[in-house]
């Protein structure tokens, strides 16, 4: 028997000023700095197994405000399709992710002519690990609304491709003035550190938080909550202004790491007075090698290599991600005659703000 579909049409009405809040929230040039803001895309090549998967996506948090959190991505799609949806867009770089048969592939690419930047991930932990090994993980509700401040660390050697590596990964997030910079959009950090004797990038993500010193934990907790503390079993409110509150090791209140606020932060941190500054964990996790520098945008010459000194060497057949154009190519197989083009940028229209 043939099946009969429901041809009634229903009417869907879409969310015009949300789109058009998220056009004006969204600019490409920076009103302070005048710089053009750089946006990004995270994506996959190939078949990722679930953990990769979830990699990709805290990849994509990470990256906010200025990516596609939602970028749905088909088979068909090859890297041109991307590259072509990135222009109008105002997408500078690529992110990509693949599997080889030995350990999974991490892709910095800046667009449209490169370079791009290739990395082995030898070790890698997902938000939600991090999040289940700490006691109480912190997450608040704008902690993405900004975007995060990267700090280099162990890149001031010679060598050219640390050099082009520090300025890759410098111009993926948006440049800041120290003169006009909101204390308050400072939230998150991101921290890569380069190891010499092993050659691996450690990649930390942390939050910012600023905690008054001097002030208990019961103090603290009480005015951010605005809750009637307990108590019962108090013989005088004076106990429980003078009781310690439970604290941990991470609270201790050290000179190095305390700052002098020049702004209203908080109802608890306030301007001219002194606060500890506090960096927790937030995922996710990478230890990475670079393996490859090629000079165009997922091709071109071959700047640096770990396996030789660049030039049109390869990269050992093991270390091939299978990610290259003409696999890309290949998977234009499975097009149905649809526009893969508008399939990414209907997609792109929930980007977070």
């Amino acid at each position: 028997m043939a099946r009969f579909r429901n041809r009634k049409n229903k009417v869907f009405v879409k969310p015009i000023v949300k789109k058009n809040q998220q056009q004006q929230q969204q600019p490409n040039v920076d009103h302070i700095t005048g710089n053009k803001i750089p946006k990004s895309f995270v994506f996959s090549r190939g078949k990722l197994p679930g953990p990769i998967r979830q990699l990709q996506m805290d990849l994509r948090k990470l990256m906010l405000p200025y990516t596609a959190l939602n970028l749905k991505e088909k088979k068909r799609n090859n890297l041109k399709d991307f590259l072509n949806v990135a222009g109008p867009m105002g997408v500078t770089h690529f992110l990509i992710l693949s599997k080889t048969e030995t350990s999974p592939v991490l892709r910095v690419a800046k667009t449209p002519q490169g370079p791009t930047l290739t990395f082995k991930i030898q070790e890698y932990s997902l938000a939600v690990d991090i999040a289940q090994s700490q006691l109480r993980p912190r997450c608040p509700q704008d902690l993405f609304k900004n975007p995060p401040l990267i700090v280099l660390s162990g890149f001031a050697a010679g060598d050219e491709h640390l050099k082009l590596t520090t300025t890759v990964f410098k111009n993926i997030f948006p440049d800041i003035d120290i003169n006009t910079v909101k204390l308050s959009s400072c939230q998150r950090i991101v921290c890569l550190n380069y190891n010499k004797d092993t050659k691996l990038i450690d990649f930390r993500h942390y939050s910012i938080r600023l905690q008054p010193v001097g002030v208990s934990r019961r103090i603290r907790k009480f005015v951010q909550n605005h809750q009637v503390p307990d108590l019962r079993n108090l013989q005088d409110v004076s106990d429980f202004v003078t009781k310690a509150g439970y604290g941990s090791e991470s609270e201790a209140d050290e000179e190095a790491a305390t700052v002098t606020l020049t702004s209203d932060l908080s109802r608890v941190n306030r301007a001219s007075t002194k606060s500890a500054v506090k960096l927790q964990e937030i995922g996710p996790r990478m230890t990475l090698q670079l393996t490859k520098i090629e000079g165009g945008l997922c091709s071109g010459e071959v700047m640096f290599s770990e396996y030789g000194n660049g030039g049109n060497k390869k990269k050992p057949d093991s270390e091939e991600d299978g990610d290259n154009d003409d696999e890309m190519k290949d998977s234009d197989e499975d097009n149905e005659g649809e526009d893969s083009e508008e399939d990414i940028g209907e997609s792109h229209e929930d980007e977070e703000d």
